[in-house]
């Protein structure tokens, strides 16, 4: 195996590589020693209020948005030393950021398609690690066809407001957040893409519910949230209404990039577990379990880099065509690194004992079932890249749905 590319000790962005390790070194200590490594995938609902602390440690010293513009908050870093700052974080044992989808999701959709007042008032709690946001896409009948949301939004003539009824799932940490980002159907009558609004929506308020999801892996960081009757003011609308759609696209090209390098790093973390427990069981000696582990590691390379060649994407959340491919690739595997980890612990891996190891590559074989579901299933995953990133014809879907495409 080659090594990886040397980079000069004198450069400054290696300084800022070690400034950036000398700090978690310094800090990820003491009451947040017990964070390493937590908090990510399958894991979210560890420890939520000392990692909120933590967020605000983060910010109090301008590591929180390190590539949001400096007028926001932000330190306004180039892509190269977001990278490593990235990968300094995981490789230290970061704590998975209770801020994510603020930080990486919102705050660049605000950034780039918010108002001013909007960024004003919601920029600077995300910078800071007090405010907490969630995600209000995915329906019963609407998960990974986003186009087929029947949560609805109406306004009310006296108020202004925007009253919402409907139902969201597989909310992420819903009940650890102040805000959730909904997306709504505005225009009676209206389908597919047509007739959407993105609404900005406090969940402190009646007409808003948040019930648990109890998961395989006994955690509960997924919710469905009920609206029936909630409200947000006419100010809290991004864009404008009936635009919803080109602002949810806009905010999930936000996703893909930079905050996966970290990811990737957290992934390269659970294979040394993984070799470590194939040492431990004697699984290393067989034949077939060393040639997985190589692949896992090759297939970990090649994601890498590939989510390198993505981040041309441009400030408004488009992406490049390679950008298209990083979502079905990693959670395929993902999903089978998780089968590895099981087979690597042989038999011990099928009992819960209080090790922090074992249970952490149960967590992975468990939760990464889900991941070719999350975020568009597999299916959703192939349409996407042919039709967007290929140009390929569009497939067959119904005619009602195909005149309100645009």
């Amino acid at each position: 195996m080659h090594n990886e590319p040397h980079i000069d000790v004198s450069s400054p962005d290696q300084a800022f590589r070690a400034e950036v390790a000398q700090w978690m070194a310094t800090h990820l200590t003491g009451k947040f020693a017990c964070l390493r490594h937590r908090g990510g995938a399958g894991d979210e609902d560890a420890y939520p209020e000392l990692r909120k602390e933590w967020a605000q440690l983060l910010a109090r010293d301008g590591w929180n948005c390190v590539g949001w513009p400096e007028q926001y908050g932000g330190r306004g870093l180039s892509v190269a030393r977001q990278i490593i700052f990235h990968e300094e974080y995981a490789r230290a044992g970061g704590p998975g950021h209770m801020g994510h989808l603020g930080e990486t999701l919102l705050g660049p959709t605000l950034i780039a398609y918010g108002s001013e007042e909007q960024k004003r008032r919601f920029l600077p709690g995300i910078v800071a690690g007090t405010e907490y946001w969630c995600q209000g896409y995915s329906e019963p009948g609407a998960g990974s066809d986003l186009a087929n949301v029947q949560t609805r939004a109406r306004r009310d003539p006296a108020s202004g407001e925007w009253i919402i009824d409907g139902q969201k799932v597989w909310t992420s940490l819903a009940h650890e957040s102040q805000w959730i980002f909904v997306v709504a159907r505005c225009e009676p009558g209206s389908r597919g893409h047509a007739g959407l609004i993105f609404l900005l929506v406090p969940l402190a308020q009646p007409g808003v519910e948040v019930r648990p999801i109890r998961q395989i892996t006994g955690s509960c960081e997924f919710n469905e949230v009920f609206f029936d009757g909630a409200r947000t003011g006419a100010q809290n609308v991004v864009g404008a209404p009936g635009q919803g759609w080109k602002v949810a696209m806009a905010l999930l090209g936000f996703e893909r990039g930079l905050s996966w390098i970290g990811m990737q790093t957290h992934f390269e973390h659970q294979l040394a577990l993984i070799c470590k427990a194939a040492r431990e069981s004697g699984s290393d000696r067989d034949p077939a379990i060393r040639a997985r582990i190589g692949q896992a590691w090759m297939g970990l390379k090649v994601m890498h880099y590939n989510t390198l060649r993505t981040l041309s994407g441009g400030d408004d959340g488009s992406l490049s065509r390679e950008a298209y491919i990083i979502k079905y690739y990693w959670s395929n595997w993902h999903r089978d690194l998780g089968k590895l980890a099981m087979d690597a612990m042989g038999a011990d891996g099928d009992i819960l004992i209080d090790d922090f190891s074992r249970t952490r590559l149960q967590q992975v074989f468990l939760f990464s079932r889900s991941d070719t579901i999350v975020a568009g299933t597999n299916e959703i995953q192939l349409n996407i890249i042919a039709e967007r990133a290929l140009g390929m014809p569009r497939e067959a879907r119904p005619q009602t749905q195909e005149k309100a495409a645009p």
